[in-house]
């Protein structure tokens, strides 16, 4: 038997505010909020409660009081899926994200930070 990948969970500052973030990023919604923590996922087709295929994890927003100081050794790769690369990115620039230098040089992906500076990346040429 194995394991399967459900959800990755955040710590932050302000999880309503970074959960509306990767929402409109991602196109999932609110699952579930309490308590200073708020879990988003994909849309779950109407009149099911299952989603065909794989599952995509939920990422889940946590309130915690200390703030993000070093790299993240874990991050998230997004893959635009209708449109280019530069065209994701400057929407996700619009949404409040930032470029965020990682060290890692001349790439074909581009490195941006969300609202609380943790990074992910933007991929060029792998699409679902």
């Amino acid at each position: 038997m194995t394991s399967k990948f459900t959800e990755l969970a955040i710590d932050c500052a302000e999880p309503d505010r970074l959960a509306r973030f990767w929402c409109a990023v991602l196109g999932y919604e609110v699952q579930d909020e309490d308590d200073g923590i708020v879990t988003i996922g994909p849309p779950v087709a109407p009149g099911s409660r299952h989603h065909p295929g794989p599952v995509p994890p939920a990422l889940t927003f946590a309130r915690v009081p200390e703030g993000k100081t070093v790299k993240n050794r874990l991050h998230i790769d997004v893959n635009p899926t209708d449109r280019e690369q530069d065209e994701e990115v400057r929407r996700l620039l619009a949404l409040g994200a930032r470029h965020a230098e990682v060290g890692q040089g001349d790439e074909r992906w581009v490195v941006l930070a969300d609202p609380e500076g943790n990074e992910f990346c933007v991929l060029a040429d792998r699409r679902p």
